[in-house]
């Protein structure tokens, strides 16, 4: 039987693969590209918006280190020299360590010329302790300029009370528990506590600050004393003194003035020293010595005969 051949069939060729696409070009390259460009216009628009904030959140901080004016009323917070403090309801109302509700305006109303009100951290500590020591040893000098003297801390009443009987203080402490006057006169120390900075204020009649100063104990008095030795004055409008003369040298300068004085009437001289019975027995001898030494001499004149 005859073979039959079958045609093999031709091989077919391979499919030719798409030519690869170029990075950074086509469809691909150009969905890229929007991508970004939408991502770039939202930062850019969050980058605006975050910068007006920020700017006004400057602006405060910048006003605020500045100084205001002399004359310009404070309501609160850091104060400065040559400030008038808008004193109705300024720091709130505080207890003395008796026991006594005052405000800063009560306290003013009651000086003669000012107030001195120097801050501590905690009643009986050793720092707190040699600077009221220092204001109770210095309290004639600055009283003589018409300065009434306060002690201000967030401490109790009876802390504060403790405090003065121990050390034999002739002035007031303050009680600021709740931190109201420390915070509006800027002695408040930063953040959430109630903690004070040591310094001292010098605020006069009129409610202008003439001394604003943070400091260790020393310094503080240093800068109540300088202010009065150049700028006190009492209430009679005289220079104040640094210090007060001694009783004794003060009765003897006036005694001393009286009897210079011309005007000086007979009943306003001083009175003189009645002597002891001792003393007039001394003078009286003295008296008939001296007498009988004269008619010695007498008769050594006449020849040696004394007259009787």
């Amino acid at each position: 039987m005859p073979v039959e051949l079958r045609k093999r069939p031709a091989p077919k060729e391979p499919a030719t693969a798409p030519p690869p696409t170029k990075r950074g070009s086509g469809a691909g390259n150009t969905v890229k590209k929007l991508a970004e460009k939408a991502k770039a216009a939202v930062t850019n628009k969050a980058t605006k918006d975050d910068s007006a904030p920020t700017a006004a959140a400057e602006a405060p901080t910048t006003a605020a280190a500045e100084p205001k004016p002399n004359g310009t009323a404070s309501t609160g917070g850091k104060i400065g020299v040559g400030e008038k403090i808008a004193l109705d309801g300024f720091g709130g109302t505080l207890q003395t360590n008796d026991g006594q509700d005052v405000t800063l305006k009560d306290l003013l109303d009651k000086s003669l010329a000012g107030i001195v009100v120097f801050t501590y951290p905690k009643a009986s500590t050793p720092g707190c302790t040699t600077q009221a020591c220092l204001f109770r040893d210095n309290y004639a000098p600055i009283t003589g300029a018409s300065l009434s003297i306060y002690g201000l801390s967030t401490d109790s009443p009876k802390a504060n009370s403790t405090f003065v009987t121990k050390q034999k203080l002739q002035y007031p402490l303050l009680c600021d528990p709740n931190a109201t006057l420390t915070s509006a006169i800027g002695m408040k120390k930063p953040g959430p506590g109630k903690s004070t900075t040591r310094g001292v204020v010098v605020i006069d009649k009129q409610g202008v600050v003439r001394v604003w100063e943070q400091a260790g104990p020393a310094k503080t008095l240093d800068a109540v004393l300088e202010y009065v030795k150049t700028q006190g004055m009492t209430e009679t409008g005289a220079p104040a003194a640094v210090a007060a003369p001694p009783a004794e040298s003060a009765v003897a300068t006036e005694e001393a003035a009286k009897l210079a004085d011309p005007d000086t009437k007979m009943d306003e001289m001083p009175l003189a020293k009645t002597p002891t019975p001792e003393e007039q027995q001394a003078a009286l001898t003295a008296a008939e010595v001296g007498e009988s030494a004269a008619k010695l001499d007498e008769g050594a004149t006449n020849g040696g005969l004394l007259k009787p």
